[in-house]
């Protein structure tokens, strides 16, 4: 069984991902092969917290270069948690407003 730390791997902080905060709307790093429910259960376990809705989406990857050097950025999975009217928010996102 995999550890709610295992499912969220980090906040997302930029200034779209911010301006959801005030509507409850919060963005995370998940692994990639994470379900809706399990990232659901595991920001309620970790934040405690009620989840309304899980949107979730993959970041595909970017063509990136340094010079004469070429790659590519990794694909990564994020997910858009909704919470509740009556849930408290989460801390962690309202110092950085």
């Amino acid at each position: 069984m995999k550890s709610p730390y295992d499912i969220i791997l980090a906040p997302v902080v930029t200034e779209a991902s911010m301006d959801g905060v005030s509507v409850k709307k919060y963005t995370f790093k998940v692994a990639s092969g994470a379900t809706k429910p399990e990232i659901a259960e595991a920001v309620e376990k970790i934040f405690s917290v009620k989840v309304k809705s899980v949107n979730t989406l993959t970041v595909k990857r970017k063509p990136k270069r340094m010079g004469v050097h070429s790659g590519y950025t990794s694909e990564w999975k994020k997910a858009v948690v909704t919470l509740t009217e009556q849930s408290k928010t989460i801390e962690f996102f309202d110092g950085m407003m």
